[in-house]
């Protein structure tokens, strides 16, 4: 539908028969996509990204999630993952999406307009065997998805006007939260009067500091004025008192004239704390540690760690599973075994000490390897040796070390003789593990019998039988 068409319907009937562009009606607003909130700012998608914080709002969400990398994995039977490297769809999600785009910058779009318009959308270009070799992102306010004949289509409308018909096998769609399963709820439309209490409180802020950061203040004369006296003193006095170069300038009052100010000082207006106030508002809509949009109120050394973490779980994760999915339904075919995954390990990473404490801990129980942790950590892998796990000697299966137990017992002759043959090379590593050990404790033996030995012959012999 076209602006123009939108205008005249809601023209039919109007409310105020008559309006202007500077005093517009509530149905100009409605038309042309935004809505005047109860603060008397007009609040849209676009003009909400005004408000500061919910511009870093936007921006440290959006940034996050298209930093993480995003890899193509095959599934492994019976159980695992491994990188699919060389799938079509790695480097479309991981490198570049399209030939105008890098994919930190294309899934940066997609999550902003998820986290604006409440839906993100993207055209799948597909060869001619139906891979797809491209993604490109549509804008959120000129796309929509109808059923038309109970199947699922969708319209988008390009930039010289003219609406096309989408199929939906050639559309990526990210909904947030809607009731109906097909469409998000705008964010900008649920938070329209938090996010308008903000847009008012700058404006008035900057209109205070206009007038040269005083207060609202009238003139009283004893008599009245002719029309070219009220001109003469209302010129001067916007002429001089008005803007911050003529802040603390003298008023000169003449003919008896009194200055009354009879407009609320910002201090009993609140007006500093309404501002903080709807900081914290920005971040509660997010689920949003404040501290991550410059609120650092209640932020501290000791809890900035764990509300780093409660941004993952509780931030941006919802976001991820909700692209993954998309990602899986759009472009993987229902039967295929590669997905796409993000990597999150990264934002949960601790400081130095407490990774290091996790990777030795995990690497005596056999959860990593030497080559698992230096990925964690950015480092090349060592070789193969590096993919060995160890695993604790005293935590070892007493079936597997002996291979007379219940499990060999339970299995076919031939998984009996594999686990025969593991205990004996098991047997045999651990002998040669406790060799060393037990000849130095030899050794400590002898040396130390032997000089029992000595000081007993040294007492009952005299010393001339004594052997040098």
């Amino acid at each position: 539908m076209s602006i123009l068409v939108r205008l005249l319907e809601q023209r039919q009937n109007p409310e105020n028969p008559s309006t202007s562009l500077s005093q517009a009606a509530d149905w100009l607003f409605a038309a042309l996509g935004g809505a005047r909130t109860l603060s008397g700012v007009t609040v849209s998608e676009h003009s909400a990204l005004k408000f500061p914080p919910f511009w870093a709002a936007i921006r440290v969400i959006s940034e996050t999630i298209a930093s993480l990398p995003l890899i193509v994995y095959r599934r492994l039977e019976p159980r695992g993952k491994q990188r699919a490297r060389s799938h079509p769809l790695f480097r479309l999600l991981h490198d570049q999406p399209n030939p105008e785009m890098t994919a930190m910058t294309f899934r940066e779009v997609l999550a902003a307009q998820a986290l604006v318009w409440g839906n993100a959308y993207a055209e799948i270009e597909r060869d001619g065997a139906g891979t797809p070799i491209g993604l490109w992102p549509l804008l959120p306010d000129r796309t929509r998805p109808e059923r038309v004949q109970g199947v699922k289509v969708f319209f988008t409308r390009l930039p010289n006007g003219q609406e096309i018909l989408l199929p939906p096998e050639n559309v990526l769609h990210v909904p947030g939260l809607g009731f109906d399963g097909m469409v998000g709820f705008s964010v900008v439309a649920m938070a329209r009067q938090a996010i308008g209490l903000g847009l008012a409180a700058e404006e008035f802020g900057s209109r205070f500091f206009a007038q040269g950061a005083t207060a609202k203040f009238a003139l009283e004369h004893p008599k009245a004025l002719s029309d070219t006296a009220f001109k003469r003193i209302k010129e001067r006095f916007a002429a001089e008192h008005t803007g911050l170069e003529q802040a603390h300038r003298t008023v000169i009052l003449e003919e008896g004239m009194t200055l009354k100010p009879y407009s609320i000082p910002p201090d009993d207006a609140q007006f500093l704390q309404t501002r903080k106030f709807q900081v914290t508002e920005i971040a509660r809509m997010f689920r949003l540690p404040p501290h991550k949009i410059g609120d650092m109120e209640r932020a501290t050394f000791s809890n900035v760690e764990q509300q780093a973490i409660d941004f993952v779980v509780d931030t941006i994760q919802p976001w991820l599973v909700r692209f993954e999915m998309a990602f899986r339904a759009s472009l993987f075919a229902p039967d295929s075994d590669f997905f796409a995954e993000h990597l999150v390990a990264g934002l949960l990473r601790g400081d130095a000490a407490a990774r290091f404490a996790t990777y030795a801990q995990g690497r005596q129980w056999g959860l990593f390897s030497i080559n698992e942790i230096r990925e964690l950590e950015n480092m090349n892998p060592i070789g193969p040796e590096g993919d060995v796990h160890m695993v604790p000697l005293n935590m070892v299966a007493a079936d597997d070390l002996v291979g007379g137990g219940s499990m060999a017992r339970a299995l076919p002759s031939a998984g009996a003789r594999q686990i025969e043959d593991r205990s004996g090379m098991g047997r045999h590593r651990l002998v040669r593990s406790f060799q060393p050990l037990f000849a130095d404790a030899a050794f400590k033996l002898i040396a130390r019998e032997r000089k029992e030995i000595m000081k007993l012959v040294k007492q009952h012999l005299t010393k001339r039988a004594v052997p040098e």
